[in-house]
């Protein structure tokens, strides 16, 4: 359980790496497609690097985040693979990675960043009125979906997969 809790820290971590790598140094507006429709209307593209290098850096720091996303997968499966686990273990421990990251993000992402902290509108100023006066985030059907159909759905696919192999 304690590398569970691990692997869903590092999962979170490198979720956190992808959006700062995203938004701060990268600046592309094609990684906000998620955002509300009335936030991607204003957003206007950054022709120009926040300096020297930012994007090079964007660009390294998201590979890697994907690099270390992959390697929760990885070891999430090798170690249940050593350890003997059944169906019911693998998808416990992948509906726990899950469960803590999309509450890390809930939490993180959509109520600290977007509505507190003015972390986005610092380097999308354009957005600061979409997002000004919200209480939580503009998608909380969507991630309440994700967090209770969506990822419980793919983590019992993901077991079962896992145990075809055993």
């Amino acid at each position: 359980m304690l590398l569970t809790i691990f692997l869903a820290i590092v999962f979170c971590a490198a979720i956190s790496l992808m959006l700062l790598s995203a938004v701060a140094f990268i600046q592309d507006t094609r990684f906000f497609s998620s955002a509300p429709k009335e936030a991607q209307a204003v957003l206007k593209p950054r022709e120009n690097e926040l300096f020297y290098g930012a994007r090079i850096i964007g660009w390294t720091l998201m590979l890697f985040s994907v690099l270390m996303i992959l390697g929760v997968g990885v070891i999430s499966i090798w170690d249940g693979f050593r350890s003997g686990y059944t169906f019911r273990q693998f998808f416990l421990r992948f509906v726990s990675v899950f469960t803590i990251y999309k509450l890390y993000d809930m939490t993180c992402f959509d109520w600290f960043l977007l509505c507190r902290s003015g972390f986005f509108q610092y380097y999308f100023p354009e957005v600061g009125p979409v997002y000004n006066g919200r209480k939580y985030g503009y998608n909380i059907k969507s991630q309440l979906l994700k967090l209770f159909v969506i990822f419980p759905a793919a983590s019992a696919l993901a077991a079962w997969i896992c145990t075809l192999f055993q």
